[in-house]
């Protein structure tokens, strides 16, 4: 139970630097004003809130699902949907790849090779990366604000595409990485992690991985538009959605565990950007972020708790502790 123990230090920790942040964030919104935007909030949207987040992630499993059909991989639907939520407990993990356990889960299910999974997991990001992007994109060109980061993030998706989907590319890349003594014994891991690699993100699933990507990002941006009907406060659906989805990519760009103070920062911000008032801004801000992330982590924890009544579950993330970031 080692491993359980330090993520949960781990969860811990971040929610006291979230903590942090939402304080410092209620003294630049004044802080007396900030309780009194949160007393006019209308908790009766709470519930549809939570339930478009949690729809952001059965539509992700459906993803899920998805990838792990095209590797070929057959696993028990609630088994794979166990490891599905544990990943989310990782979402406090520097860009997510902590989300990782997952493929150390399906190696005990199944005894799948972890380079033969671990592909999903990217495929996951850089989808939910292309979705985030593109949600953002119609904003970006009508606000005229964060052209730069938009471009950046665009570059970076063609620059990844293109080097799956040159073969020649990619292996020019493993010969380098055979010649560095460190890292020489994973080379043939890559090559086995790129065939899967290649086919979750050829043009047909990718395309259908970004659709589903950019709905389930969409029901969190519209869970945003509804905490400004539960503050009574007239936002468009279209700037929510701006609001949130380039937040939320400030975020990843970041590489902070959970986007951690970038994300609020940056949706705050904006908020106030677009004329909203500041209490109501960082009301709103915290209220989304506690919906959405940290929604997740509880889920992701709870999936954990059912995981780790396996002996097989609790030796894998044992196992996986200290070889991806987030691990000791």
């Amino acid at each position: 139970m080692g491993g359980l123990g330090s993520l949960r230090k781990k969860i811990i920790a971040s929610l006291g630097l979230g903590i942090a942040v939402f304080g410092v964030l209620a003294f630049y919104g004044n802080y007396q004003q900030t309780v009194r935007a949160f007393q006019g909030f209308d908790w009766a949207y709470l519930p549809a809130i939570l339930f478009l987040a949690f729809l952001n992630y059965l539509l992700r499993f459906l993803r899920w699902e998805y990838y792990l059909a095209i590797i070929g991989l057959r696993v028990n639907r609630w088994e794979s949907l166990l490891v599905f939520f544990s990943g989310l407990a990782m979402s406090v993990t520097p860009g997510k790849v902590g989300e990782l356990l997952k493929s150390y889960l399906l190696k005990e299910l199944s005894g799948a090779a972890i380079s033969r999974t671990a592909p999903v997991v990217v495929a996951e990001r850089v989808t939910d990366f292309v979705a985030i992007v593109a949600l953002s994109a119609f904003g970006v060109v009508v606000f005229g604000y964060g052209t730069s980061a938009l471009i950046a993030s665009g570059l970076l998706i063609v620059a990844l595409l293109a080097i799956i989907s040159s073969r020649s590319l990619f292996m020019k890349l493993v010969a380098i990485v055979h010649r560095m003594p460190v890292l020489s014994r994973v080379a043939p891991r890559l090559e086995t992690a790129y065939e899967s690699a290649r086919g979750l993100l050829a043009p047909g699933p990718l395309a259908w991985a970004t659709i589903i990507g950019v709905a389930s990002w969409f029901a969190e941006c519209y869970g945003l538009y509804l905490v400004f009907k539960g503050f009574g406060v007239s936002v468009s659906v279209f700037s929510a959605t701006f609001v949130y989805a380039f937040s939320t990519l400030v975020g990843a760009l970041t590489m902070l565990p959970g986007g951690l103070g970038a994300t609020e920062g940056s949706m705050t911000g904006l908020l106030v950007y677009t004329g909203v008032a500041t209490p109501i801004a960082v009301a709103a801000t915290f209220i989304i972020r506690v919906c959405t992330l940290w929604f997740a982590v509880l889920l992701g924890c709870a999936a954990l708790i059912l995981c780790g009544r396996s002996f097989k579950m609790r030796t894998a993330f044992d196992d996986m502790e200290g070889r991806i970031p987030g691990g000791e």
